[in-house]
């Protein structure tokens, strides 16, 4: 273990702090690849499986489609991976690979990599938010709310908007509209992304059945999309999470605090692609995944930050606003005591 004894809230601190990490953020072409093959082989022999077990029973449909949504997920951290430029040493390999993946998480890689850019600059950040995070307000924020703002935000935080339909939501409908602020790359990427999307629909449909391509493929997605949905949750919206304003926020104060570590059991841990090491990601996003438990345990600091588990982060659940008072996430309850 090294570090014990690093400042990182100093500037000399840091400095020696992000030296100490850095080692970790040379990918390895080896693991990488042996990442793809356990990921995309597995994915795909459910996917065959699927397709048989219609013949049988759906029932042994959706079993299956349990697992295939945990290598669905599995390759969308490949894709995050890539969007970050920390898969591959190559800018072309991971553009790529990023692109393929995007295809099959039904995320447009390069709009998705310019928006998760600016969560990771922004993040904890009370005055920059709005692109690639949870829509968060404040106490006062709602109390200056319309009625209609309220409503609607109350809908948005509603766990099972957030958590079963909200994933529906992004990936078949959100990720496939542009915005004429985008730049050209990412409006590209959206267009293409769907046009392949729609080749994989009429290819399915005319070898399997279209009927059949979505009793498979809304599932899987549906199943990966809520996991994936509740990671990026819970990684950032904790018991004692970091939020600042811009004149007193600090990059590896809102890193370290402002990012869980959440510690999965080994199983979820290995599907998730070590994601749970949020703290470490947002320090250094160019550190492969198969790298932030090494990292994690060589380093002190990370051993002194609380870890979120899997029944501790069921609270997460009633966490609905931020009081800048008391400096922690509350629910709609602690309204009534703020003179609303």
């Amino acid at each position: 273990m090294e570090n014990t004894s690093v400042n990182y809230k100093s500037k000399a601190g840091q400095s020696e702090f992000k030296k100490s990490i850095a080692k970790f953020h040379n990918p390895s072409l080896k693991k990488s690849l042996w990442q793809l093959a356990n990921s995309f082989v597995p994915y795909f022999v459910l996917w065959a499986f699927m397709i048989f077990s219609m013949n049988i029973s759906y029932w042994l449909t959706l079993a299956i489609a349990v697992p295939a949504a945990g290598f669905m997920v599995r390759l969308f951290i490949i894709f995050h991976d890539c969007g970050h430029g920390s898969f591959f040493k190559s800018e072309q390999a991971n553009n790529i690979v990023g692109s393929l993946t995007g295809i099959l998480t039904f995320t447009p890689y390069f709009q998705w990599r310019y928006q998760h850019a600016l969560h990771h600059s922004t993040s904890g950040d009370l005055d920059r938010r709005g692109i690639g995070d949870v829509w968060t307000m404040t106490v006062n924020e709602y109390k200056d709310a319309s009625s209609w703002r309220r409503l609607a935000y109350r809908v948005y935080r509603n766990p099972f908007v957030m958590i079963v339909i909200g994933p529906l939501v992004m990936f078949l409908i959100v990720h496939r509209l542009v915005s004429l602020k985008e730049k050209r790359r990412e409006r590209h990427s959206v267009h293409w992304t769907n046009l392949a999307l729609f080749a994989i629909a009429v290819i399915m449909s005319l070898t399997i059945g279209f009927k059949a391509y979505i009793l498979i493929q809304i599932p899987v997605l549906m199943i990966a999309g809520s996991a994936g949905i509740w990671l990026f949750y819970v990684q950032h919206q904790f018991e004692g999470v970091y939020w600042e304003r811009s004149d007193q926020w600090d990059f590896v104060a809102a890193s370290i605090h402002g990012s869980s570590f959440y510690k999965l059991p080994k199983v979820l841990q290995w599907f998730s692609g070590n994601i749970g090491f949020h703290h470490i990601h947002h320090l250094n996003s160019r550190i492969p995944n198969y790298n932030l438990e090494e990292c994690h345990k060589e380093n002190a600091v990370f051993q002194k930050v609380k870890p979120v588990t899997l029944g501790s982060s069921l609270k997460s659940l009633s966490f609905r606003l931020y009081d800048e008072k008391q400096r922690r996430l509350v629910h709609f309850r602690a309204l009534k005591h703020a003179d609303l």
